[in-house]
């Protein structure tokens, strides 16, 4: 009977393994034919004159795509400056300060419903809220529609990896005399650090390719994003999908693939530089 038991389980652990080890190749060979697709349709169109340059009409010589680039930095630097610090502070008061129940699991509740809304629907709403009534698209609209999409998943993650560091954490600094306040940003956060440094990239990283809303707020324009603040601002979403699907020219096409490839390119080296830098600093505490 135990010998049966034990060759059950056996099959069991087997099984589980292979299908993780599975999981992981389909999930490998996903990216990597991804990231095949883009080098080989947008591999040619890159160039240091495509890095460098404004992107143009068609026809112009020496299009390129740096202030969609540049636009596409400063509005996902200022989604990032308008939700990170709050999302941050309302994940560490659904983890640490649970004097409220009722208004907690309220304000779960929203943030899942807004984590399933389609993105389009933010950009919607600041439209709405910001666009409409001045006549003017801008950057900034598009980075409160963008911090809007990022709120609830940094918060989500940061009370999820607030919520497994171990309470005698808590326990010993609140016993050596640190205040509750010291106890959660010095001891728990610190402990959390890397949950909520991956939290806060996989927002970035969601929104750093979001077109609907940007088509709602920022809109697009071929100039450099000297109007974040009054103006249509250039950014990399838009000109992809304008390159990509609404122009009938293959230069315009290759164009686009080159300009997704370098948001991958981006992206890429931006979680991965993080994760290092962040490893060795924590490995040197």
């Amino acid at each position: 009977m135990k010998k049966r038991g034990f060759l059950f389980r056996k099959s069991v652990d087997i099984a589980v393994r292979a299908f993780s080890a599975l999981a992981v190749a389909l999930a490998a060979a996903a990216m990597l034919w991804i990231f095949w697709e883009l080098f080989a349709r947008g591999g040619a169109a890159l160039s240091w004159s495509f890095l460098t340059n404004p992107s143009k009409p068609y026809g112009i010589p020496d299009g390129g795509v740096a202030n969609a680039l540049l636009g596409t930095v400063f509005i996902t630097s200022g989604a990032a400056v308008l939700g990170v610090v709050p999302a941050v502070c309302a994940g560490i008061y659904l983890a640490e300060f649970r004097d409220t129940p009722k208004l907690s699991a309220a304000i779960r509740f929203a943030a899942n419903v807004l984590m399933g809304m389609p993105s389009v629907l933010s950009g919607l709403f600041v439209y709405t809220v910001m666009v409409a009534p001045t006549g003017r698209f801008s950057g900034l609209a598009a980075s409160v529609a963008l911090a809007v999409i990022m709120f609830p998943v940094v918060m989500r993650t940061t009370e999820d990896m607030l919520s497994m560091v171990p309470y005698a954490l808590r326990e010993s600094a609140l016993a050596l005399g640190m205040s509750r306040m010291r106890t959660t940003l010095l001891i728990v956060c610190r402990s959390a650090g890397n949950g909520l440094l991956t939290g806060i990239l996989l927002s970035l990283s969601r929104v750093a390719g979001e077109t609907a809303p940007l088509l709602f707020t920022a809109l697009f324009a071929d100039s450099w994003p000297t109007d974040y603040f009054s103006g249509p601002t250039a950014n990399m979403p838009v000109l992809i999908t304008e390159y990509s699907t609404n122009s009938p020219f293959a230069a315009m096409h290759a164009a686009g693939w080159g300009a997704a490839l370098t948001v991958t390119a981006l992206v890429f080296l931006v979680n991965m530089t993080s994760r290092i830098l962040f490893r060795e600093k924590h490995h040197g505490n």
